[in-house]
Order: C-alpha cells, then sequence, then structure tokens
C-alpha cells in the first residue's frame, strides 16, 4: 500500500504540474515560472531506498502529463485523441528529469549531509539540474522534427524585461534560469529549515548568488531595451488583412468564389480607407500652406496569410510560372487600388512547359508557399521546410497505411496528400523604398522553430515574415499560445516580425518582442474591443527594420550553447557523483 509520504509527494508532483500550464495562455501567470519546478524538486530529491529512477520517473511524467495536457488540450477541437497521445509523449522528458534529479543529480541522498549541503554544492547541483531539464526542452524540440511548443521561458513572453536574454542562448536560456533559481531556493530552504531544528546557523550564499544571477538578467534586459531604440532604420507599412474564414480541422468551410471575394473586398475597402486619410491630409497641408512633409498612410506591403487564395501556383524547375485564374483575377482587382508588394499564401505545385504553355507534371510535388508578387507581377516564391506532423505530411503513411485511416478517422477529413518540403534557408530579397531588404519567410508553424529561422539570418536590413492559420484549432487558446513562442523569434535574432493569420494572431512585432507602433505606441494586434482575435479585420502596421541589425549571441551560436551546457552537466554530475562516492569510501 502505498504510503502517506507517497501521497504527499503525488499533491506536490500535481502541484508543478498545474502551475507550470498557467504559465501559458489562457492563463499567462509568469510569476509562476520561479515557483512551478520547487514541488516536484523537493518530491523527487527526498525519495529514498530502491527504484527511485523509477519512481522519479513516475513523479516527473506525472507533471508533465498534467502541465502538457492542459497545455495542448486545444487539440481535441481537431481529435480528441490527440491532446492525450502528444501529451503522454511530451511527458516523458520531463519524466527523463525526475528520474535524474531522484538519482545522478539528487543532492538529499548523500550520506555525509555537511559536505552534501554547502552552497558551494547548491549551486553545482542547480547547474547541473538547470542544463539536463533545458537539454532535455530543446531535445523535445528537435526529436522526431520536434514540438518545442511552451518550454517554461516562454512564460515571459509578456515581460520584456527578462526575455531579452532570450538573445544569448534563446527561449530555452531562460528555462535554464527559472530552473537553476529554483534548485537554489529549494536547498537554501532546506538547510534554513535543518538549521532552525538544529539550532545552528548555516551559510546560505548561494541564495544570494541566485537573486544575483537574476538581478543581471532584468539589468541586461534594461540594456538591451535601451540600446534597441532609437536604432537607424528603414520603415516599412503593411496592410495585414485578416478574414477569419470558418474551418472544419484542415477544411475551408466557405467556398473558393466566397474567400476571394471576401479577400478583394476587406482589402480594397482598407486601401480605399488609406487614400481617403492622404487625400484629407494634404487637402490640409495645402490649406495651411504647410511647408513640413506629410506622412503618407500608403501601405509599401499587402500580406494575406497562410494559403489565403484557394487557386495554386504552377512553378517550372527554370523559374517560369503561372496560376488559376481565380488567383489572377483577385490580385488584378486588388491592384487597381494601390501599388504595393503583395505577399500571400497559396498551395505552389511542380509545372512544366509544354507548346509554350505551363502545365501541372504527372507526379508533381505540392508545397505550402508564400507568394511575393511586386507590382510588376514578378513572382518568387519560399516553399515550407518544416512540416506539421499529422497536418501536412504523415510519416510513413505508404508503408503503414493505417495512419491515414487514424488521420481521417480523428480529422473528420480525407486525407489528400503530403506536402513536401521546401529545400532553400536563403531570405527573400524586396525592394522597399528604393533599398533591397531582406524578408526571412515563415510558414505557420515554423515560427516556432527557432533554429530553422535562425538559418535565414544575415548582416543585412532583414524582417521576418509569418503567415499564418490557426482556424484549425477553432477559437481555442492554441492561437494564444502560438503568437507566445513565435514573438521570441523577433527577440533572439534581434529582427522585427510580422504576423498575419486568416484567424490567430495578426501582428506586428518590433525587435525586444513589443507589439507597440514605434510612432505612436498603439497596440498592433488586431483584436476586438473584448481582446478577441478571432474577427474579421484589417491592420496598417508600422515596423522599424534596423539597417545594421544588433548583436544576437543566439543568431552566432544558435542551440550549441544548450547542447554544450546539457553536455557539460550530465558529465559533471556523474564525475561529482563518483568523486563524492570515492570520498565516503
Amino acid at each position: 500500500m502505498p504510503n502517506r509520504a507517497f501521497f504527499i509527494r503525488l499533491v506536490a508532483v500535481i502541484a508543478s504540474g498545474l502551475m507550470a500550464a498557467m504559465l501559458f495562455p489562457p492563463f499567462s501567470y509568469a510569476t509562476l515560472a520561479w515557483i512551478c519546478v520547487v514541488p516536484l524538486l523537493a518530491a523527487v530529491w527526498s525519495l529514498n531506498g530502491r527504484h527511485r529512477a523509477k519512481k522519479g520517473f513516475l513523479f516527473g511524467y506525472i507533471a508533465g502529463a498534467i502541465s502538457f495536457g492542459i497545455q495542448v488540450s486545444w487539440l481535441s477541437t481537431v481529435s480528441w485523441l490527440g491532446p492525450i497521445v502528444l501529451a503522454a509523449y511530451l511527458a516523458l522528458f520531463w519524466g527523463a528529469f525526475g528520474a535524474f534529479a531522484a538519482t545522478i543529480g539528487n543532492p538529499w541522498h548523500e550520506k555525509n549531509a555537511s559536505l552534501s549541503e554547502t552552497p558551494l554544492r547548491s549551486l553545482f547541483t542547480a547547474f547541473t539540474h538547470a542544463s539536463i531539464f533545458a537539454g532535455l526542452e530543446w531535445l523535445r524540440g528537435w526529436l522526431f522534427t520536434g514540438f518545442g511548443w511552451n518550454g517554461l521561458g516562454v512564460a515571459f513572453h509578456d515581460t520584456l524585461v527578462i526575455s531579452q536574454a532570450a538573445d544569448l542562448l534563446g527561449v530555452t536560456g531562460l528555462t535554464l534560469l527559472v530552473v537553476f533559481f529554483q534548485c537554489v531556493l529549494v536547498q537554501a530552504g532546506h538547510r534554513l529549515w535543518k538549521a532552525s531544528r538544529e539550532g545552528t546557523r548555516r551559510p546560505r550564499w548561494d541564495f544570494a548568488v541566485a537573486a544575483l544571477l537574476v538581478g543581471l538578467v532584468l539589468s541586461y534586459g534594461i540594456l538591451r531595451i535601451a540600446g534597441e531604440s532609437g536604432r537607424e532604420s528603414i520603415p516599412l507599412k503593411a496592410l495585414l488583412v485578416q478574414i477569419n474564414i470558418p474551418q472544419d480541422a484542415g477544411q475551408v468551410v466557405w467556398e473558393g468564389e466566397r474567400v476571394h471575394i471576401a479577400y478583394e473586398d476587406e482589402t480594397i475597402s482598407a486601401l480605399e480607407a488609406l487614400n481617403e486619410k492622404d487625400e484629407k491630409a494634404l487637402q490640409a497641408a495645402i490649406g495651411e500652406n504647410s511647408e513640413g512633409s506629410i506622412e503618407l498612410s500608403s501601405p509599401d506591403w499587402v500580406i494575406w496569410p497562410e494559403t489565403a487564395l484557394t487557386g495554386r501556383i504552377l512553378r517550372t524547375d527554370d523559374g517560369e510560372w503561372g496560376a488559376w485564374m481565380q488567383n489572377i483575377d483577385t490580385i488584378n482587382r486588388v491592384r487597381e487600388a494601390g501599388n504595393f508588394e503583395l505577399i500571400y499564401g497559396a498551395v505552389e505545385i511542380d509545372g512544366e512547359l509544354r507548346n509554350g504553355d505551363i502545365f501541372q507534371k504527372e507526379k508533381p510535388n505540392f508545397y505550402n508557399s508564400i507568394a511575393f508578387q511586386n507590382p510588376e507581377n514578378d513572382l518568387r516564391t519560399f516553399r515550407k521546410r518544416h512540416l506539421v506532423i499529422f497536418g501536412e505530411t504523415i510519416p510513413f503513411v505508404e508503408s503503414i497505411p493505417f495512419l491515414k485511416k487514424i488521420y481521417e478517422q480523428q480529422a473528420g477529413a480525407e486525407y489528400s496528400g503530403s506536402f513536401t518540403p521546401g529545400p532553400s534557408t536563403d531570405p527573400i530579397p524586396v525592394q522597399l523604398k528604393g533599398r533591397e531588404i531582406q524578408v526571412i519567410p515563415s510558414v505557420c508553424f515554423e515560427d516556432t522553430v527557432p533554429r530553422l529561422t535562425r538559418k535565414f539570418v544575415r548582416d543585412a536590413p532583414q524582417i521576418i515574415v509569418n503567415l499564418t492559420n490557426d482556424g484549425w484549432f477553432a477559437e481555442s487558446q492554441a492561437a494564444a499560445q502560438h503568437f507566445a513562442n513565435a514573438r521570441f523569434r523577433a527577440i533572439e535574432l534581434r529582427r522585427p516580425m510580422i504576423r498575419c493569420a486568416n484567424t490567430g494572431v495578426t501582428a506586428a512585432i518590433d525587435t525586444i518582442g513589443s507589439t507597440s507602433n514605434p510612432n505612436t505606441g498603439k497596440i498592433q494586434e488586431i483584436r476586438d474591443k473584448n481582446g478577441s482575435t478571432f474577427l474579421r479585420d484589417s491592420m496598417l502596421a508600422e515596423v522599424n527594420i534596423p539597417i545594421h541589425p544588433s548583436f544576437s549571441l543566439y543568431a552566432l551560436i544558435g542551440d550549441w550553447g544548450i547542447i554544450s551546457l546539457f553536455v557539460i552537466g550530465f558529465l559533471a554530475a556523474i564525475l561529482e557523483r563518483r568523486i563524492f562516492a570515492n570520498h565516503l569510501g
């Protein structure tokens, strides 16, 4: 029979799981990031006797399963099985941490308490645990193409002074910080409790070191925020159009003609309103005999979201292209309302020339693409690289056909085949105000994959453009969580970012992760008066693109910082364990 201590530990790990889940939307209690792992640490460190690895894994797994089960519950809008399977998989990484903390890394299991509970060893233990936890977060973001969604550091998506440190080791570096702090907190608290029982005093300067480290991160954040302001930049105005087209899983409910009319009407209406505003400003300036310059509202870019147009784009191997007539008609009508670069999502298909015309190849590849079409109708495309498993591709579906049946049963839609991943990591050159800038293209969940976005970084004026559609998951917390993860790409790489969604969060983000307009301070997110992002609307976003982007350690070394610490922490824990065992022997 389980004893009382087991139930106390079980309550503790449940508390850790619940607190970790509440770090992210719709809760967003970032303060809990500093204590959410404390109950789990106390539970696994206090284990003794046999099977500590198994018990530690079990407790870590329970905490992870609860946390991820709540976090990814939005998957139930597509499949009741999805959140169960995904949470069960993601919890394995918390289980691995629990096994490590209960055995190799356990600071409370040594017989010689005076040696095992010193401030210096406390800091050592905190480093090894933090590096292992952060390393496991990196691993789940990489293994089997990865799902790095909602690492602990993402809790600070709205706490800009802390989130600036993400440009050092990535957002996973913030996870390293909070786990380090909590490890020291638990050990210092444990020493304080033992000292009070014994009537003695024990040093606690390890907690002062941990607090100093947090203070340094806060100071770094203040300095980086100040340093990003006033940089020489190229101003960009982009009209972002969000239609909020309803979906049933991956299937658009509206007919294609209705979709195209919606984009035409919303875009033309917004452009006409901006033109009217400019005309009034010009007339007012003429009436006042103003000699100053007038800031016009006409956009440089018009942006539509992922797979906005239902017509396909055909592209030959040598760059020739053609498109379905519904695409051409819609674009031509919108072009009459202004002069701008049009950026939109569409499905791209391999084509070939036959008698001077472009036709679909007999066995073509299909790509989820971003199209860049300038006023002269020159077309460039970016083909999505990181495909979503069971959304855009099913691994081994040809050799394991029942996977297709599982998809169709869960999604309630026919599986129409996989997209092909694109090969390129080259940014897209675009002319802006007579200068060439570079677009770092990103489709859908690619903006949650930092190692991919980093591959496009060059020493040039750059902006991240993400086209997405969270309509798969209805009006759930998926969209807000997606946005919370995405905004760290702007901080990590010090490149501004524009996101345009069919439904989700359409926004403009600067190089510190803020959505404030650089001129007015107004929040640049499409939301209604109640704060909902699930609406049809458009927004003229203003973004400053630095001519010389500032330095980012993460842009330079990527995930190798976390990987190195992960390896060092694990090896150090094993080596220290052996040395300590020999000392006791």
